[in-house]
């Protein structure tokens, strides 16, 4: 188990930590969330030893193994996958060792710790890791040299994922994914056999990946039980009580400094009003707390045009000569909200560039409005910002000729305030680069925003706030994310580019994520599948069984849960950590293992016995 215990930590005068705990049991998973510069990444270099506190320490097993993902993987011949391989150090020293080896008893030794370490299989898994990350059987024998620097972080990760640390940090890990890569992701953590703690705005893998979350918040840490939504519920719960308590402590003291100031000047009340004056004074007020960081987004509304905006038909698209999508029969109105889909290569970022106007049709026709504006975000424009220029100098080149005051408030608007407008664009966090970026994109009030990844750096808080401005915007939107909550919240239109063409997506979000996270079978081989005989349809016996079954494994997952829940509360008291109890601990952790061990086989009958019930009702 990791156990923080009092640390505290300062950086230039301002301190990060003050005398902040928390206990995170073996095996848990956990997200570390807070706001943007609160210290989240620097606990990650507390814990790896890079940096020393103030006071405080933390404790992990001997011998336990710490692993983060390296900040590049260097630009080598080496291939994918022997660099993923060569992360497990272990490995690889007992292979070379078993090449000089000459001692019987050693060369036995080395092959009982192959064995036992599972070493013929790596290669397996290996391979496994870099293709849910994206990466195919011919690229993974491709040199690490041969692939930019946000490819090989993912070989970075998948390096960190292969070797398996005993206690697995991860910041912003979906930062260089896409939809597929986040997704695979959330389920290998999720089957993750050690410790994790990640650090991720990302919702709904702190919902799917994770069961407690460690908030960091005023120089506290706090471990909470459950996914991200049932911290989100209790903070909320919390917020309330907090802002009544609050309410009536400022309703006592504005009392108290009525009754002083209408009495500290007459002779017969004025020990009274010196009394409540050195009460006002004592009171030990409570905050208030802050709107969940009202970080808005304002976008500038454009004139409505006649529909459509946009239309194509029979048009392909690409490079020099190649076409990348054709076949292209698209048409795009002004209130439409569209999620473009489709694995990594398949031609989603030149669909954006055919539509911003970045690329011409090769063949067919487009039509669209002559007063059409597009907005235009792209991950990349964020590190093409002027480093040494501040957000109001990028705006006035923008904008020469508008008032200073005018493009000031454009960029409050935009949650870049007074200090910040100021503030060299290299000294700006990577969310409020963003927001800078974001505000250049949309500052011609576009009919048409075209969004490429736009929640890169933004907390969860701006994340909410860019949903809410997306929703209420009246042009119309397009969405390449790798951030499910933000396109099952904004999108209402889903467009799957595969095949090397573009078609509507039927069906929601979830189907699309459980089809990628199912086993792909080879499409060409579906058409020669003879068709299953149709089911005789079940009596009213058979239909009355499988409901009882579907009932009762309905009823073991909810009682399941429940001891779930209590065991999960038990686990977190402090108390159970003294070290008098280490008896009693190891009995809770193995319950709670024994637990959701049950927990899983049940929840798969239970789905089994959904479907059995699903298609008898069907047939």
């Amino acid at each position: 188990m990791l156990r923080i215990s009092n640390i505290s930590y300062a950086v230039e005068g301002r301190p990060l930590f003050d005398e902040a705990s928390a206990t995170i049991p073996t095996g848990h998973k956990v997200g570390l969330v807070g706001r943007n510069g609160a210290g989240k990444t620097t606990l990650f270099r507390i814990i790896r030893g890079e940096l020393g506190t103030d006071g405080g320490e933390f404790s992990l097993p001997s011998r336990a193994r710490i692993g983060g993902v390296a900040q590049e993987v260097p630009s080598s011949a080496t291939s994918l996958l022997d660099t993923v391989l060569a992360a497990d150090t272990e490995r690889a020293a007992l292979l070379a060792e078993a090449e000089t080896a000459a001692d019987p008893t050693r060369i036995a030794d080395i092959q009982t710790r192959l064995a036992d370490i599972d070493a013929w299989s790596a290669e397996g898994r290996a391979a496994s890791i870099l293709k849910g990350l994206g990466f195919d059987d011919a690229e993974q024998q491709m040199p690490c040299s041969a692939f930019s620097g946000g490819w090989r972080m993912r070989v970075a990760l998948a390096a960190v994922l292969f070797a398996q640390p005993d206690l697995l940090l991860l910041d912003e890990p979906t930062n260089y994914l896409d939809l597929e890569g986040a997704l695979w992701l959330e389920s290998y953590l999720a089957r993750y056999p050690h410790t994790v703690i990640i650090i991720s705005h990302d919702r709904g893998l702190l919902n799917r990946a994770v069961g407690a979350i460690l908030h960091l918040e005023d120089r506290k840490l706090t471990l909470y039980q459950g996914p991200y939504d049932q911290f989100a519920r209790q903070r909320a719960e919390q917020r309330a009580v907090q802002a009544a308590m609050a309410k009536k402590q400022q309703a006592r003291r504005d009392h108290m400094q009525a009754f002083v100031d209408r009495f500290k000047a007459k002779a017969s009340k004025a020990k009274q009003a010196q009394s409540r004056l050195k009460m006002i004074e004592k009171m030990d007020m409570i905050a208030s707390p802050e709107q969940a960081a009202k970080r808005v987004f304002t976008f500038p509304e454009p004139e409505e045009l006649s529909p459509p905006i946009i239309s194509i038909e029979g048009g392909a698209v690409g490079y020099t000569d190649t076409p990348v999508l054709s076949r292209l029969n698209l048409r795009i109105d002004q209130d439409d909200r569209i999620a473009l889909l489709g694995k990594n290569g398949q031609g989603k970022s030149t669909l954006s560039k055919l539509l911003s106007g970045r690329l011409p049709l090769m063949t067919g026709k487009s039509v669209q409005s002559n007063k059409l504006r597009i907005g235009f975000f792209a991950q990349h424009q964020v590190e093409e910002l002027h480093v040494d220029e501040s957000p109001l100098q990028h705006i006035i080149s923008a904008r020469p000729g508008v008032l200073h005051s005018k493009l000031r408030a454009q960029l409050a608007g935009f949650g870049l305030g007074a200090d910040q407008a100021e503030t060299e664009v290299g000294r700006l966090s990577g969310g409020q680069k963003a927001r800078l970026s974001l505000l250049l994109a949309t500052l011609d009030a576009p009919h048409l925003l075209i969004l490429d990844e736009p929640t890169n750096h933004l907390d969860i808080e701006s994340r909410e706030a860019l949903v809410e401005a997306l929703t209420a915007y009246s042009g119309a939107v397009i969405l390449v994310s790798h951030d499910m909550h933000l396109l099952s919240m904004v999108a209402d239109r889903l467009w799957l580019v595969s095949g090397g063409t573009v078609k509507p997506y039927d069906d929601d979000l979830e189907a699309y994520r459980k089809m990628l996270l199912s086993v792909d079978k080879p499409a060409s081989k579906e058409p020669k599948k003879a068709a299953p005989p149709k089911a005789k349809r079940p009596s009213r016996d058979e239909l009355l069984a499988l409901k009882s079954e579907t009932r009762k494994s309905e009823a073991r997952v909810e009682k399941l849960n429940e001891m779930r829940d209590k065991l999960a509360r038990k686990l977190a008291d402090p108390a159970l950590y003294e070290d008098a109890k280490t008896g009693e601990l190891e009995v809770w952790n193995r319950k709670y293992a024994e637990v959701m061990e049950a927990l899983e086989r049940a929840e798969a009958l239970w789905m089994t016995a959904l479907e059995k019930l699903e298609k008898a009702e069907a047939a």
